[in-house]
């Protein structure tokens, strides 16, 4: 009977990094995406439209401000949660549950790879 492993190889763990540099990459991306279209460094504003028009314009700028704004937050939640999946997997810590001590399947890191809880720690029977 083989004993349980305690934690994820160096071969495996460099490949949930470049996996994490990836999805880091793209969600940067995103970000700067949403913060250029909160701060309107695309260029597109109500300035140049009739005055009947501004009004509505505006309220919906303003409303589209406060989504990208709740968007952005999170996108920049998430590149923390990766960047923090970074430094776990250089202390070879990464893939491990922080409830049960287990590690995490491959199968759910590859879904969400800045997990730090399994799916039983998660979702805890009743």
């Amino acid at each position: 009977m083989s004993e349980e492993k305690t934690r994820y190889s160096d071969a495996e763990l460099e490949e949930f990094k470049q996996l994490i540099l990836e999805k880091l990459e793209k969600a940067q991306k995103d970000y700067e995406l949403l913060r250029n279209g909160i701060t309107n460094l695309d260029g597109n504003d109500v300035m140049d439209t009739s005055p009947t028009f501004k009004v509505l314009e505006e309220g919906a700028a303003t409303l589209s401000k406060e989504e990208s704004g709740r968007l952005a937050q999170r996108q920049m939640k998430f590149i923390q949660h990766l960047q923090a999946a970074l430094v776990r997997i250089e202390n070879k810590t990464y893939g491990i549950c922080r409830e049960t001590g287990k590690l995490i399947p491959k199968e759910r890191l590859r879904a969400v790879p800045h997990a730090t809880l399994s799916i039983e720690a998660k979702n805890p029977k009743r």
